[in-house]
């Protein structure tokens, strides 16, 4: 029986990934890279079918996933034609994740193909010797294995000698190859160009309290200040213990759920009186007191904004803002995850962006639009708890205990505002003059 002349790719994703980071951005961490996974793929067959000289058979894409469960970019992977995906499992030890099964399941497929009679060429992107039993054996089948490397950062091996000594071929994928399809991530701050300037923001984080809320706290203090003195007075004189969350911090507020300290001159981020009487928010004038009701205090870098409340403490402009769960009907919701799986690439920013895209465009009020936008920088509670869920679903989490990277957080809510400018901009803009024709 001969072999089928077409050949076959086994790509070991955490090598091939892990090298890519480490040459394009220092070390091996696949979240600081974004891939392009459909570019990835046509470049490997492209690539395979002109050094083997034979057409593709399938590439096979193993991987390592939390509890073998595929994750954003797998399902990606296996709706291309000509990939399978193979997963192993990702597991925790010492604060490391590492992968089980997949250099099994990868020598396993190795030495099926070649006993099979299959193919007759195999590429390996791998770099692991584990391997080394698999290729010996695909070569004593009659199988030509031809062995891909990524460029190591350091201009050494990053394959074992072995293997690279039992290959039949040997090819190195440079910078140049890598770099079409995979890119280091600009970590260095918000991944997004820089808004445009909002001074209502600046009024915002330097409105002062109210003076309702200062002589509100003030007579906490004093109430508090009564229960030490009487405390003190029942222990035969002794101070009672000083409880460390009530006192001021730098900024004037205490450790109570936030409350402020009672008011002290000179104290910063405390306003006196004039400071009062000084301040100023949008359109010149001072910031209103709530109107009653409860209230949600919002926390800034400068000082704390008092907003009227909703249903359960929630602001009431933010209440009445739909969330896209609320919008999305069944038939929009299957679109949705097509588009997640075929063209979504995972990039945060772009997470941020598809969501409010989506968000707006099923509105049944476009009000709500300029309702958001007013609200910028902090993205009400609903709404964004929604959007790193939403996030959750393209990887950010895997290798991050759980946890969306900062980073990775700035530049989702980043994406999500600049869609929300673009469209209230947009809104805002006035109509173009028509231009009359000769009379």
């Amino acid at each position: 029986m001969e072999h089928v002349d077409r050949c076959v790719v086994l790509v070991d994703a955490g090598y091939l990934l892990g090298a890519a980071a480490s040459l394009l951005a220092g070390e091996p961490a696949r979240s600081r890279i974004t891939v392009d996974h459909a570019a990835l793929i046509q470049g490997l067959r492209e690539r395979a079918e002109a050094d083997t000289a034979q057409p593709l058979l399938r590439i096979y894409w193993f991987d390592g996933a939390p509890d073998r469960v595929p994750q954003p970019e797998h399902r990606r992977l296996r709706v291309m034609p000509r990939v399978t995906v193979r997963l192993g499992a990702l597991t925790r030890s010492d604060g490391r994740w590492a992968q089980k099964g997949v250099d099994a399941a990868m020598h396993a497929e190795l030495t099926e193909l070649a006993r099979n009679r299959a193919c007759s060429d195999v590429v390996l992107v791998t770099g692991d010797g584990d391997l080394l039993p698999g290729l010996m054996s695909a070569k004593e089948h009659g199988v030509a294995v031809h062995l891909w490397a990524v460029q190591a950062a350091d201009g050494d091996y990053n394959q074992s000698e072995d293997l690279v000594a039992e290959a039949d071929e040997r090819r190195v994928l440079d910078r140049t190859w890598i770099t079409r399809a995979v890119r280091a991530k600009d970590l260095t701050g918000i991944c997004a160009p820089p808004p445009a300037p909002r001074p209502e923001i600046a009024a915002i984080l330097s409105a002062p309290l109210p003076e309702s809320a200062l002589a509100a706290s003030a007579e906490r203090a004093a109430e508090a200040a009564a229960a030490a003195a009487a405390a003190a007075a029942a222990n035969g004189g002794v101070d009672a213990p000083a409880d460390p969350s009530a006192a001021p911090d730098e900024n004037g507020l205490n450790g109570v759920n936030g409350a402020p300290a009672a008011p002290q001159h000179g104290v910063k981020g405390v306003p006196t009186p004039k400071d009062l009487a000084g301040l100023r928010g949008p359109g010149g004038h001072a910031p209103a007191a709530p109107a009653g009701g409860a209230t949600l205090r919002w926390s800034s870098d400068r000082g704390w904004v008092d907003r009227p409340g909703g249903p359960l403490g929630e602001p009431a402009e933010t209440a009445s803002l739909p969330t896209l769960a609320q919008l999305t009907s069944a038939e929009q919701r299957w679109a949705d995850r097509e588009e997640d799986i075929t063209t979504v690439g995972g990039d945060p920013f772009e997470v941020g962006q598809v969501f409010a895209r989506r968000w707006m465009e099923r509105l049944p009020e476009q009000s709500h639009v300029q309702r958001l936008a007013g609200m910028y920088p902090r993205v009400p509670h609903r709404i964004d708890g929604e959007l790193l869920r939403y996030a959750a679903r393209f990887g950010l989490l895997a290798h991050k205990d759980d946890q969306i990277d900062e980073h990775d957080r700035y530049a989702i809510r980043a994406g999500f505002w600049r869609e929300i400018d673009v469209r209230a901009a947009a809104e805002h803009a006035p109509a173009p003059e028509q231009t009359r024709g000769p009379a």
